[in-house]
């Protein structure tokens, strides 16, 4: 059996915090893909307060490291799509993920509230794989 730990590198993306109660939009740490031909987000929901609030995805990408070039990856280049990505009020404890296949270096999730006037709790991890060189760095780094 071929190991599965040692191949893929984790990154966090959006760090569990408070409850967002308003509808800034959540932005994720910029990921690099250096290295690594896959990447995926993998989307935590908790506990969703508001009755009526939406939560839309965006993945956008560029070649520049703060991305000042950046653009909303086309849906060729992304595997699942990011409105089966995006969620809603009734998803408590649900998890997503949103795949990305294009050829930029840096990629970034942006997940953007409506209606939301409660509380909602979101995390995010990017999953990096088909990494050039194993085994990946234990712990990730």
């Amino acid at each position: 059996m071929r190991d599965l730990a040692n191949t893929l590198h984790f990154k966090r993306a959006i760090s569990p915090a408070a409850a967002v109660a308003d509808n800034t939009p959540i932005v994720s740490q910029i990921i690099d893909r250096l290295g690594y031909e896959q990447l995926v987000f993998g989307i935590a929901i908790g506990a969703i307060a508001d009755a009526d609030a939406t939560f839309a995805v965006l993945l956008e990408h560029g070649d520049q490291a703060n991305l000042s070039d950046a653009a909303a990856v086309p849906d060729s280049q992304l595997t699942g799509s990011e409105a089966l990505a995006g969620f809603k009020f009734d998803d408590d404890d649900k998890v997503r993920k949103l795949g990305y296949v294009g050829p930029k270096r840096y990629a970034r999730l942006t997940i953007t509230p409506a209606n939301n006037a409660g509380n909602a709790f979101v995390a995010a991890v990017a999953i990096l794989a088909s990494a050039r060189y194993a085994p990946t760095p234990n712990p990730p780094v």
